[in-house]
């Protein structure tokens, strides 16, 4: 089936830098996604989320790992996925741009299925994720800031994984 490809928008009545202060703090998608677990295996540049960084997110006992290629705040989010789901070549781009008094954020990403003849059942598994991620950010952003996060160790000199 080859390379499939995901877009899903959601609006957020917030401007647009409080929904990228949600979207680009990985340790708080555990209290506004669907997901139980999301920390950071190794910070970025900039500390802590930037380009470099890898996320642990999970649910369950299923857990994938994320690494953010892109970090331009506050508009622009990408990162691949380095393990935990049956594709190969997973990208995903998240872009914000203004939109009236609010924000759109537009989800977009690519992968092909590990598994012949998976594409279609993996495509309808992100496009349901991905919608939800989008719709539960839009509403976060729109109740308030981030919390502040308690410090972490310093993971910067730590010997890449």
């Amino acid at each position: 089936m080859g390379v499939q490809h995901i877009e899903v928008y959601a609006r957020s009545p917030a401007p647009l830098p409080a929904v990228w202060r949600w979207l680009a703090d990985a340790g708080s998608y555990a209290s506004w996604s669907m997901l139980t677990r999301s920390d950071l295996e190794w910070e970025g540049v900039p500390a802590p989320d930037g380009v470099g960084a890898i996320r642990r997110l999970g649910r369950g006992g299923s857990v994938s790992r994320e690494q953010v290629v892109v970090f331009e705040p506050p508009t622009h989010l990408g990162y691949t996925l380095l393990s935990g789901m049956p594709v190969i070549g997973y990208r995903a781009d998240v872009h914000l741009s203004e939109d009236g008094s609010g924000t759109l954020i537009a989800w977009r990403s690519r992968f092909e299925p590990r598994v012949p003849g998976t594409g279609l059942l993996v495509r309808w598994f992100f496009q349901r994720v991905l919608t939800g991620f989008a719709r539960r950010l839009a509403r976060q952003a729109a109740l308030g800031p981030v919390p502040v996060r308690p410090q972490l160790p310093d993971l910067a000199n730590r010997p890449l994984p």
